[in-house]
């Protein structure tokens, strides 16, 4: 296949590998807290051009070489929590995170290595424009789901405020992805010299009316109701204690953290519902039952009103403790309500390996870092009247897993504690993967956290009030029980992993006939 005069220089090695970089360093402009959307388009477009005539090889390294720009810049506040929390020294801590993102960012090269072979054996241009779309997502499907999973930065987050969210509750963040990845394909089709004529689609006339069309229909989604209300509104608070990560378990914190949380809860009792964080109370629960849940149990009932607290729960025949939300203030002739959560984080909740690992477990030296996962079927609690799809921490990252709730459930609760990354991009990237929960489900997502950002979240995904970071805050307002189901919440991610995976196989089938390049 002849190179074009344009792609001599991206397949020059000194100026491919730090403009790919570059490319995934750009891309983090696109989301939370920058939210600058078309810069997710920016990235990948120059990651085409750069992939444009490239070898395999060629493709491999740059693809790499974009997941470390992303990643690298986008993630890095990884090392934090390592080298505050895990006892390492920074130059440890920095050096596990870089190796973190090196391993991750092979996702990208695999993409890059079979987007350059599919191009260099020629699959006729419909075959490539549906295939760099479906090699994209897989990758980042693959991304959040091997080795239990880290969905962050999936391109899909970047563009919740653009049009393309409107498709958010028909295919969910993978199915905004692969639209997204298909608009760099246009682009980079419609910029390039020497369209006209029927060659390719007809002619910049058809790329422009596709990019038009794609874009103005999401658009026009944003406006669809998917999900109807399903009762009166319910009034709720979330209290944001801003409990110092470093000083959260030490013995001497337990009673002024209660004294805080018992304080600011008692202001609210006229709230339907009052959300605590994750591990608000640094014990477990039985050794707070009699000082703690009982009385807060009492008062919540006596003022008809509810309270969903972050605890710790102790087994005591098995010895394993969870990470649980648990509910108070219902009927007392009920039992009381509990979650625990399910996906935990690797090395920070839980040892992989623990057998061979045990070693770097004491080394680390992280606070209650060997929970045990929960084992409910669905994340579903009974509160305030109503059934609500619980997440505690990075669950929420996992739209599959959230989407288990429903649709039954008629609101979301997310409980966090970002305190372990400070004042990094992790808050605001994780609130933005809220948002999108909300977006995918038609559903109101209260989010409750220990420093920020705890934030009212409405079925647009729309932030209706937020707490500041870093200070202590009580956010209350009013949310309305909905009832229904979006297209996302029926199939899952399966619809677009599937359909993803049979454009390539197409693709990968007709590699032996040659079809007009994409040039």
């Amino acid at each position: 296949m002849p190179v074009s005069p344009s792609n001599r220089l991206a397949r020059s090695v000194p100026w491919r590998l730090p403009a790919a970089f570059a490319a995934g360093a750009l891309s983090v402009l696109g989301f939370a807290p920058f939210s600058l959307y078309p810069l997710a388009l920016a990235g990948p477009l120059l990651l085409l051009w750069l992939w444009r005539d490239a070898s395999p090889r060629s493709g491999f390294q740059s693809g790499w070489a974009y997941g470390l720009g992303l990643l690298g810049f986008g993630v890095f506040w990884l090392h934090i929590s390592i080298d505050q929390f895990g006892n390492l020294g920074t130059a440890a801590a920095i050096a596990l995170t870089l190796l973190f993102v090196l391993a991750l960012a092979l996702y990208y090269g695999l993409v890059g290595w079979l987007t350059a072979r599919l191009w260099r054996r020629g699959g006729g241009d419909w075959s490539l424009l549906l295939t760099i779309p479906s090699l994209w997502v897989l990758g980042e499907w693959l991304r959040g789901w091997i080795l239990t999973g880290f969905p962050w930065l999936v391109l899909g987050y970047s563009q919740i405020d653009s049009p393309l969210g409107g498709y958010a509750p028909l295919f969910g963040v993978y199915g905004v992805s692969w639209l997204l990845l298909l608009s760099v394909a246009l682009l980079f089709r419609l910029l390039r010299p020497g369209v006209g004529g029927r060659r390719w689609l007809g002619g910049r006339g058809w790329l422009a009316g596709g990019l038009v069309l794609l874009w103005g229909g999401g658009a026009l989604l944003h406006q669809v109701q998917w999900t109807e209300p399903a009762g009166e509104p319910l009034q709720v608070s979330m209290i944001q204690g801003n409990i110092a990560q470093e000083a959260k378990w030490q013995r001497d914190s337990l009673r002024p953290t209660l004294a805080l949380y018992t304080g600011l809860t008692r202001e609210q009792w006229q709230s339907d519902l009052i959300i605590w964080p994750e591990t608000a109370v640094p014990a477990f629960a039985h050794q707070v039952e009699e000082t703690l849940l009982q009385p807060l149990a009492a008062e919540a009932l006596a003022n008809r009103s509810e309270l969903l607290i972050g605890i710790p729960q102790w087994d005591g025949e098995t010895g394993a403790y969870y990470n649980a939300m648990l509910s108070l203030g219902q009927d007392p002739d009920q039992q009381r309500g509990s979650y625990a959560k399910r996906h935990l984080v690797p090395f920070g909740e839980f040892m992989p390996l623990k057998r061979w690992l045990r070693p770097l477990v004491e080394w680390l030296q992280i606070p209650m870092s060997d929970f045990t996962p929960g084992d409910s079927p669905r994340p579903l609690l009974r509160l305030a009247g109503y059934y609500a799809g619980i997440s505690i921490c990075y669950e929420d990252a996992f739209g599959e897993e959230v989407i288990e709730a429903l649709p039954q459930a008629a609101f979301l609760v997310n409980a966090s504690n970002d305190a372990w990354f400070g004042d990094s991009l992790a808050p605001r990237q994780h609130l933005e993967m809220a948002r999108m929960r909300a977006l995918e489900s038609g559903r109101y997502l209260l989010r409750s956290t220990n420093t920020g950002i705890s934030a009212l979240i409405d079925p647009k995904g729309k932030v209706q009030g937020f707490s500041p970071a870093f200070q202590q805050h009580v956010l209350s307002g009013e949310i309305i029980p909905m009832q229904g189901a979006t297209p996302y919440v029926r199939v899952g991610n399966w619809a677009v992993v599937l359909f993803s995976c049979l454009l390539v196989l197409v693709a990968l089938l007709k590699g032996g006939h040659r079809g007009a390049p994409l040039r």
